[in-house]
């Protein structure tokens, strides 16, 4: 029996909200540092409130400044790679899936366990190989080079494979009855019920795509190529220089808006596809 305990409640919610604050205070912190200037940053104690910059600071990051890459110009990049290699993943894992599991035909499992072996060889243990393919094919300062060699991915297969396992083979029987062939069926079919499952793989594929750094920092030498994550790093300071704190943070804030936007507008069905008993 399910017990009314107020005192639980309260408590639990005390609890969530001090965790929300805490994880809340860096992000208000890198804020209030983008809409100051470079000696309120420097001048101890850092701000709590935001202050005049933000105009400025925010249109110094966008738009370029002292010859640095405008970070509009970086979003860009990031976005085209994180959607490149998460759609990529998902056709190509989905298809992979598709053939393992509804097509009969020699060495059918040896494909599948040689995929879920790539598990153990992610790009840092490959990287010295996989560059010099990107070199020969000359995908050196481009889009294909920042996303094709992590276009692959054995996870996503594994888990879409587990997936059209589930589906009950009455189902393929009847498209077979109705004269469905094998895509229109993939088409259909399979790809409907395996939307929630896609929406969770984007979420976290995009997010993964958007936080390269040792790739995209390998494959391109064009300041016009760099990705957000490159460009922050480029911004912080070395050695006695102050770096421009208030642009850094700017850029830093800008950053994180596109994955927070993707995780906000895809979150109903990224929990669904993660919780979702009916599977």
């Amino acid at each position: 029996m399910v017990t009314n305990n107020r005192f639980g409640t309260i408590a639990v919610h005390a609890l969530l909200m001090i965790g929300v604050a805490l994880m809340c205070l860096p992000i208000w912190l890198t804020f209030v540092g983008s809409t100051v200037t470079q000696a309120e940053i420097v001048r101890p104690p850092l701000p709590m409130l935001p202050g005049g910059q933000l105009v400025e600071n925010y249109s110094a990051a966008l738009f370029g400044h002292e010859g640095r890459t405008p970070v509009a110009r970086m979003l860009f990049n990031s976005t085209v790679m994180a959607l490149g290699i998460a759609i990529g993943k998902i056709v190509i894992s989905l298809l992979s899936a598709f053939a393992i599991v509804y097509f009969r035909f020699p060495g059918r499992m040896l494909c599948f366990w040689t995929i879920f072996a790539t598990l153990m060889l992610p790009v840092e243990v490959r990287i010295v190989p996989t560059y010099q393919v990107a070199v020969n094919l000359g995908l050196l300062n481009s889009y294909a080079g920042l996303i094709l060699p992590l276009i692959a991915s054995a996870t996503a297969t594994f888990l879409f494979r587990q997936f059209f396992m589930t589906v009950p083979d009455e189902l393929v029987e009847a498209a077979r009855m109705d004269g469905a062939g094998p895509m229109r069926f993939f088409r259909d079919i399979l790809l409907p019920l395996s939307i929630t499952n896609i929406a969770a793989l984007f979420v976290i594929l995009f997010i993964y795509g958007w936080n390269q750094f040792l790739w995209p920092l390998l494959v391109t030498t064009d300041p016009d190529m760099n990705t957000i994550v490159m460009g922050i790093k480029q911004m912080l300071p070395s050695a006695d220089d102050y770096g421009d704190w208030p642009v850094t943070m700017a850029t830093a804030i800008l950053a994180i808006l596109p994955p927070v936007f993707v995780v906000l507008a895809m979150q109903r069905l990224f929990v669904r596809g993660l919780i979702d008993s009916e599977k």
